[in-house]
């Protein structure tokens, strides 16, 4: 094909002014010299891409079909650009990293501070995504690390621990369960609930949980963080299970913070990764970062189910 990404971004402006004389302007051009371009164009492609009309050009069905793939071809032209700028500023590395919103919420605003302290020429792309999902991203290399809480290790993977964390029962004070420090799971079920999105790991998690006792999870409101339910737990909309390292001091002034006598209640979160993936050094000094607070060896798999 004997054409170039000028000739690209020709055919574009034409396209989108559906005039010849505006979109050759819009390129700086001369309209003689993008009627040239644009007829290399079709004879290079094999088809007519425009119809020339007296007060402009209109698309050919193939000229509609090459219009969706020369914006979509142009805009990772644009990306590409984008992801490499860093690097031509200095940027040393790119890490990728996946973490459930426990961790986002609680635990990585600090550590990922203390990490770009020590290697500011670092970027990290940062996704939430439900701890399943980032296994699944890990194994296949779209993630560099994970931070998960699973119920069973993915046998590809290495796991590191990295903090641990508990599910509590928040109650408004006006309920008759404030009054105690402790709960069933299944004695707050009469309650109603406010939850997370449906989709949220937390949330399916406690859905399942109600379905195992035989009974249902109502959900009054649901809401997109924790903070959210901790506002309107305290307005006396219901209550709400949320882990307890999410909690600010300001969201606990007006509610009752009950522990939950479940095993499942204790959330061990993890950090989750391909053996090949120690070849980074940058990935390596995140992981000591991560870890500081619970110094680990890196040469030992930790392999001890986590709670979801």
């Amino acid at each position: 094909m004997r054409y170039d990404l000028t000739d690209l971004r020709v055919f574009l402006a034409v396209a989108e002014e559906q005039n010849l004389s505006r979109g050759a302007a819009r390129c700086y051009l001369s309209p003689s010299s993008v009627s040239l371009r644009l007829k290399g164009l079709e004879d290079a492609i094999g088809v007519p891409l425009l119809r020339r009309r007296s007060r402009g050009v209109e698309l050919t069905q193939a000229g509609t079909v090459m219009l969706e793939h020369v914006h979509r071809c142009l805009a990772q032209l644009e990306q590409m650009h984008a992801d490499l700028l860093p690097f031509a500023q200095g940027i040393k590395g790119r890490i990728t990293l996946f973490a459930n919103n426990n961790a986002i919420s609680s635990h990585l605003p600090a550590d990922l501070a203390r990490f770009f302290a020590r290697q500011p020429a670092v970027r990290i792309t940062l996704e939430e995504r439900p701890s399943a999902e980032i296994v699944a991203a890990v194994v296949a290399g779209r993630a560099d690390l994970g931070v998960v809480a699973v119920d069973q290790p993915h046998p590809e993977l290495r796991y590191l621990p990295y903090r641990e964390d508990e599910l509590v029962l928040l109650v408004p004070l006006s309920s008759p369960l404030s009054a105690h420090d402790f709960c069933d799971f299944s004695a707050c079920l009469s309650e109603p609930f406010v939850s997370l999105q449906s989709g949220m790991a937390l949330h399916t998690f406690l859905v399942n949980h109600a379905i195992a006792l035989g009974a249902k999870l109502d959900v009054r409101v649901q809401v997109s963080g924790y903070r959210a339910i901790a506002q309107l737990v305290a307005s006396g909309a219901g209550v709400g299970i949320v882990p307890r390292s999410a909690l600010e001091a300001t969201d606990v002034q007006h509610l009752a913070i009950l522990t939950l006598k479940e095993p499942w209640a204790m959330r061990h979160l993890q950090i989750c990764l391909r053996e090949q993936t120690f070849s980074s050094a940058f990935v390596v000094q995140l992981i000591d970062t991560l870890c500081e607070l619970h110094p680990i060896s890196l040469g030992k798999v930790c392999t001890t189910p986590a709670a979801p």
